[in-house]
């Protein structure tokens, strides 16, 4: 395997502003990085088993990826732009206030089933089994350790992420609105560039 183009593969796709990047960091911004370190999890959980599944089913998926590919882009778009929509509009909470508006989210949840309508995420996980672990690794064991490796990679680059949210937030929280309108801004390239590519 060559692991340099493997690693670096990887990092460049895995750390790059994406939906898992920029939702950790504006929930970060949000609601603080310990509520955040659950969305991370979550999107680690969501890597793993896309990992796994592309590993074990892999020309299975390749033989139907033609028929879902619209489908799960069309669903991951619609999706992007609603988060999109929810980031612009939301509304400064007070962490310390009992009224607080901020909604009970099981941010683990939420971070694990964005992998399975992010089509990013998906054809990442496809894309380097099928270019960096098949054609090197045929045992089970490979594939779980790759795996779990993966997901690994996407905890840490979404907790980066929102580490660098939390870091800031009070100068994010000074500049909310724009920072809301950058983030959403993101948002939409990633779905536009989604569509043209």
């Amino acid at each position: 395997m060559p692991y340099i183009s493997f690693l670096v593969f990887v990092v460049i796709t895995s750390f790059t502003p994406g939906p898992n990047n920029i939702m950790a960091m504006a929930f970060a911004n949000q609601y603080g990085l310990l509520k955040t370190i659950q969305f991370c999890l979550g999107v680690g959980i969501g890597f793993f088993t896309i990992t796994g599944l592309s590993c074990f089913f892999n020309v299975a998926l390749m033989n139907v990826m033609p028929i879902i590919t619209f489908p799960l882009t069309l669903l991951g778009v619609v999706y992007m732009l609603y988060l999109a929509f929810k980031i612009l509009t939301s509304q400064d909470t007070d962490e310390n206030s009992p009224h607080s508006l901020e909604p009970k989210r099981n941010f683990l949840l939420l971070g694990a089933i964005l992998q399975y309508v992010n089509p990013k995420g998906i054809l990442f996980g496809i894309t380097v089994v099928a270019t960096y672990i098949l054609p090197h690794y045929s045992s089970n064991i490979s594939y779980l350790l790759f795996s779990l490796l993966l997901g690994f990679v996407g905890i840490l680059s979404t907790f980066s992420w929102a580490l660098f949210g939390s870091a800031f937030r009070t100068v994010l929280t000074t500049y909310r609105q724009p920072f809301n309108i950058i983030m959403a801004l993101l948002l939409l390239y990633s779905a536009f560039s989604i569509i043209v590519h």
